[in-house]
């Protein structure tokens, strides 16, 4: 299937989210790799792992309309053209999700809902925060909740934040698609964040875009 979002959600910042649905030789064939780039494949011993990782690069490529390239500082975080733009990466079964912009920090996290969360959410949740008893949503609302730390967890670079206590999710009610707000604290301050929601079939998607 490929790409099947594509769009500019601020200035300068771009959301794309790619379906994979073809096999290696057709995902090798859209995209051009460098010689580190196809060691870096070579280097992969899971054909899925392989599938994704050629994902990112096919739909970077198909949302910037050129070749680029995706390298990592030394705490692994992607950029593209060697820092030039910012970029958040995000994989769950069969989607690929991706965050760019050239100017504003961004964080992305997309999840498959099975049913594993409703055990492990004493592991994230504080309290501070409020997940819906209803049956019927409280899987999702769970996963949305799990999906913004994370987004903002790498809008965050990963640098001194308590992934329970230091990220706080405020209330909201869970809609196929949505607004967010989250706060942030660790030893540079506190920051307050917006984020949109998205439910996509059985997944859940979160992303933040900011200055």
């Amino acid at each position: 299937m490929g790409i099947f979002l594509k769009t500019e959600i601020q200035p300068e910042c771009l959301l794309g989210v790619w379906e994979i649905t073809e096999d290696f030789d057709t995902l090798y064939s859209m995209v051009r790799l460098g010689r580190a780039e196809r060691a870096r494949l070579d280097s992969f011993r899971s054909v899925n792992r392989k599938l994704e990782w050629l994902s990112v690069r096919a739909l970077i490529r198909s949302m910037k309309g050129e070749d680029v390239r995706i390298t990592y500082n030394k705490e692994n975080k992607p950029f593209l053209n060697n820092g030039k733009a910012r970029i958040s990466i995000s994989h769950s079964r069969s989607l690929t999700a991706i965050l760019v912009s050239s100017d504003k920090r961004v964080g992305i996290d997309l999840e498959y809902m099975s049913g594993k969360i409703s055990k492990l959410g004493h592991k994230f949740i504080n309290s501070r925060e409020s997940i819906t008893r209803d049956p019927a949503n409280r899987k999702f609302h769970l996963y949305l909740h799990w999906c913004a730390k994370e987004a903002l967890y790498k809008i965050c670079d990963r640098q001194d934040v308590n992934f329970k206590e230091g990220i706080t999710i405020m209330p909201f009610t869970p809609e196929d698609n949505g607004f967010i707000r989250g706060h942030v604290v660790n030893s540079a301050g506190e920051e307050d964040f917006d984020l949109e929601y998205l439910h996509h079939e059985n997944y859940a998607l979160v992303w933040s875009c900011k200055k």
